[in-house]
């Protein structure tokens, strides 16, 4: 029995066979032939490229019918490496100077195709040879007849390991027979991770080797909550997780029965309990889980994962549907906030030594005002349909913000001069991120609507720390009382100046740090969906009076080690079902 640890990105437990997925060559054969013989293998190339073409619309059509459209456009680069003139024109003329059959001629080519894509310097150019791959060995099986879409044709339950799952792999894939999804590689965004969400099954990224240590129908526990695989275990170690896996189906189908009551306290002190999303996908989750709304859009990843920019009305069209289909509950849509660790190719964005420190959010966009004015044209065209608010991301100073106010201002004349409709009511906001705007938040509540303080950047600025570095993972602490601090004096300010204050990020779908966020007098909190049932259910166990005495009980204690014991130990006296779930 063996465990390796990973990163979680979908919640629940599994136990099943391991079905591997191994990605290994294609044996392409290697045959002359005679002058006669050309024009029947360009023909059969040509019929290959058909082929795949058909099944590639296919895919993607089932995908956008049963996800929507932001999972299926995956496949747009899939369909233009199809239709690469050069690319089908160098196979063309290999197999006549080569005399050569069309497989291996077309082996040759996309080599070379891999090996040029593989030495550029731009991270999205890079991640294409994922596509290109997946594209180039659905060509070689259809002009070899074979076939080996191995997901679409499972008889039994198994929990997938690979190195990697491509954007056809799950797309083809026997639904009711994936348990979970396990990969070496892979982060909370990755396509893996987003596709698992959205199925809301349990998987586990960045495991490294997992597809190397697992052996077909291995059995194996896959815990999604904690991000553990366990391979072979013993009886009682199955016993166990299923158990868990048992209490974990009973937690949420209990849980489940919460979504139409309120986020309130034993004592009636009401809590705004909303979604953080990345996709519109993601909305029939939202209303099963009972949010009252949509507290953070990300919309920087309509952006990502394209080679060009989205036009205005591509824009518009996904903030409206959106904004229809969950009137009239609010939706905040966060601007653009690119830079970090997410980067748009399209752009030749400079290399920076501290890209989390540089030119990222607010201070990208209101620099490329064309692409900012662009973004902020559409949010307001779609706030007709429905109730919209606009928040600006990473803000440091005043001056920003009056900066992108002015933006918005500019976009509003220029519809009202166009005749065209939005909401002259719509709020506006900013992200609490940055220390200098925690500390000057008194400032800034008095030229917003409302505050949205993103906990998990101003924990890393605050504690000067790289949250993804695990070497210094232990310095990480939402408890740490400079944090509950900064918490407090923003929602002090805000309130002095008559404006909402919410939180996002990872302490927001904490429940017991959910507690003690109602306790500093939070208004709002925002999370993953998934989570939100278990956070009402927090902030529904506990009285307002007590969520204020843990909050100032909290800045007694010098560490953010001290300040987590101690919310665990009195949550635990005062409603232990918390600490079991």
């Amino acid at each position: 029995m063996i465990s390796i640890q990973g990163i979680p990105v979908s919640p629940g437990i599994a136990i099943g066979k391991a079905l591997v997925l191994h990605r290994e060559d294609l044996v392409v054969p290697n045959r002359l032939i005679g002058d006669e013989q050309i024009p029947q293998e360009i023909a059969k190339f040509e019929d290959g490229l058909t082929k795949t073409r058909a099944e590639i619309l296919g895919i993607r059509r089932k995908i956008s019918q049963e996800l929507g459209r932001e999972h299926s456009d995956i496949f747009n680069a899939h369909l233009l490496i199809l239709e690469d003139r050069t690319l089908i024109e160098d196979v063309i003329l290999k197999v006549k100077e080569d005399k050569v059959n069309t497989e291996y001629a077309f082996s040759q080519v996309i080599q070379r195709y891999f090996q040029a894509f593989s030495k550029i310097d731009d991270e999205y150019l890079r991640e294409r040879i994922a596509d290109i791959k997946d594209i180039s060995r659905r060509i070689l099986q259809n002009l070899m007849g074979e076939t080996r879409d191995i997901l679409g044709k499972l008889k039994e339950p198994v929990i997938v390991i690979a190195h990697d799952l491509s954007p056809s792999d799950t797309a083809v894939m026997a639904r009711d027979k994936v348990l979970g999804f396990a990969t070496d590689v892979g982060g909370p965004t990755s396509h893996t991770a987003i596709m698992a969400r959205s199925l809301e099954i349990p998987a586990i990224v960045g495991l490294d080797r997992i597809s190397k240590d697992v052996v077909p129908g291995d059995v194996v526990i896959l815990d999604g909550n904690h991000g553990l695989i366990v391979v072979n275990p013993d009886p009682e170690t199955i016993e166990r997780y299923r158990l868990d896996e048992k209490k974990f189906i009973e937690i949420n189908r209990e849980l489940s029965k919460l979504k139409d009551f309120k986020a309130e306290t034993l004592d009636g002190h009401a809590v705004k309990l909303v979604a953080n999303i990345e996709f519109p996908t993601e909305i029939p989750s939202v209303l099963a889980h009972g949010a009252d709304g949509i507290g953070l859009y990300r919309t920087e990843y309509f952006y990502l994962n394209r080679n060009d920019l989205p036009s205005e009305e591509e824009q518009f069209e996904a903030y409206k549907s959106v904004a229809e289909r969950m009137n009239p509950y609010p939706v905040v849509v966060r601007t653009l906030d690119l830079g970090g660790d997410k980067f748009l190719s399209s752009l030749e964005l400079p290399y920076e030594m501290n890209p989390f420190l540089g030119w990222r959010a607010i201070r990208f966009c209101l620099t490329r005002v064309d692409i900012f004015k662009t973004q902020m044209r559409a949010i307001l065209r779609a706030s007709k349909y429905g109730n919209l608010k606009i928040m600006y991301p990473l803000i440091a100073n005043v001056q920003e913000l009056r900066q992108a106010n002015q933006l918005l201002e500019e976009c509003r004349q220029e519809l009202r001069s166009d005749g065209t409709a939005f909401d002259e009511k719509m709020e506006v906001g900013v992200m609490i991120e940055i220390p200098s705007a925690a500390l000057t938040s008194d400032i800034l509540a008095k030229e917003v609507d409302f505050f949205s303080i993103g906990t998990n950047d101003l924990i890393q600025y605050s504690l000067a720390i790289d949250r993804v570095n695990e070497k210094i993972a232990y310095l990480y602490e939402p408890t740490h009382p400079a944090i509950l601090k900064l918490i407090k004096t923003v929602v002090q300010n805000g309130h002095a100046n008559g404006i909402w204050v919410g939180t996002c990020g990872e302490m927001s779908g904490d429940p017991i740090l959910a507690i003690l966020l109602v306790g500093l007098g939070i208004d709002g909190i925002s999370t993953s969906p998934l989570i939100l049932p278990k956070v009402k259910k927090a902030i529904r166990a506990v009285t307002y009076e007590q969520a204020k005495e843990l909050a100032e009980t909290a800045f007694r204690f010098s560490t953010g080690e001290e300040i987590r014991h101690f919310l665990d130990e009195r949550i635990r006296e005062a409603v232990p079902e918390l600490i079991e779930e």
